[in-house]
């Protein structure tokens, strides 16, 4: 279960991330897209999935949005009332400063109910009003801890540039938090850096190493590499140039996403550092879509190679 794999600092554990549907989809599509969403994954060797809560980020920086914003359904209604079929743990992120300790309170409440896990995150832009600080939203969150676990994001790019985030995570540790997620992860020194200064930090402070999970998304397209550069995910200037010169871009990427999960595995392994990987799937055309199904069984396939992970015999649907 994903609650023990966290609870004991087990590796190897393996996540799947999906956007809701839009907001003005009708239910009946929302239905047919969640249907086809559980036939994809019931076959998958996962721990949990991850139904991100999708924001307008566009105040965080002067530069134009590759891709309009479209606001998403709500990622709680979609996992309680679309998803309830797939037979896994859920994830459900909350940007925890837009609601009232009353309303984080009754969503926290709601969330335990459904025995689904919450990963707060920080507001859209800097200047947005915080009704509930973080340090507040896990405080309301700790009367679950014997029965839950709370996650948090790590970026490695924040860490390259103020040096801090080591700290940030040993903070949020105090609060309650035993995992973390990484942004996308393309830049594999920052990756490490963040977990070689984390792993003297936790020595220093003789803390528990909290698992870290790397997250691992395809990339289909020019425009959607520019996108993930809006996102602030840094993509060395070498990998950028294959991915684009290459005659695949999306079988390109995949297979650098594979290398460095190899990569990151390995390096955790050697220092004993409980990891995990998150498998993005935020695009809607299908060859994408397929491609990160493909990125999860070649993970776990490795993995299992590895000694990390045992591969499990997943029942197809009937």
């Amino acid at each position: 279960m994903f609650l023990n794999k966290i609870k004991s600092g087990e590796s190897g554990i393996l996540l799947y991330g999906i956007t809701p549907p839009k907001s003005e989809t009708s239910p009946e599509r929302i239905a047919e897209i969640a249907e086809k969403t559980i036939a994809r994954l019931i076959p998958l060797d996962i721990d949990a999935l991850i139904v991100y809560d999708v924001q307008d980020e566009s105040a965080r920086t002067a530069e134009e949005r590759p891709f309009p914003f479209l606001k998403a359904l709500d990622p709680f209604i979609f996992a309680s009332e679309y998803l309830g079929d797939l037979d896994i743990p859920k994830i459900i992120y909350r940007p925890a400063g837009k609601f009232s300790n009353e309303e984080l309170s009754d969503w926290l409440n709601d969330l335990h109910l459904h025995q689904f896990y919450p990963v707060f995150v920080g507001v859209p832009a800097p200047d947005f009003p915080v009704k509930t600080s973080l340090p507040d939203a896990y405080k309301i969150w700790s009367r679950h801890e014997h029965t839950s676990v709370v996650g948090a994001v790590t970026i490695p790019e924040r860490h390259e540039v103020l040096k801090d985030e080591d700290k940030r995570i040993l903070d949020k540790m105090t609060c309650g938090v035993s995992y973390f997620i990484s942004q996308c992860v393309f830049n594999v020194a920052y990756a490490k850096q963040v977990i070689e200064d984390l792993n003297i930090t936790c020595k220093e402070e003789n803390v528990k190493f909290p698992t870290i999970i790397y997250t691992l998304t395809a990339c289909g397209s020019e425009k959607t590499l520019n996108f993930m550069e809006w996102l602030g995910i840094h993509i060395p200037d070498d990998l950028k140039e294959d991915i684009k010169n290459s005659e695949n871009i999306l079988e390109k990427s995949v297979n650098i996403c594979l290398d460095i999960a190899s990569e990151l595995a390995t390096f955790c392994t050697e220092r004993s550092i409980p990891f995990g990987f998150n498998i993005e799937s935020v695009a809607i055309r299908k060859d994408e879509i397929e491609a990160s199904i493909y990125m999860v069984n070649k993970i776990a396939e490795m993995l299992d190679k590895k000694g990390i992970r045992k591969l499990k015999v997943v029942a197809s649907p009937a």
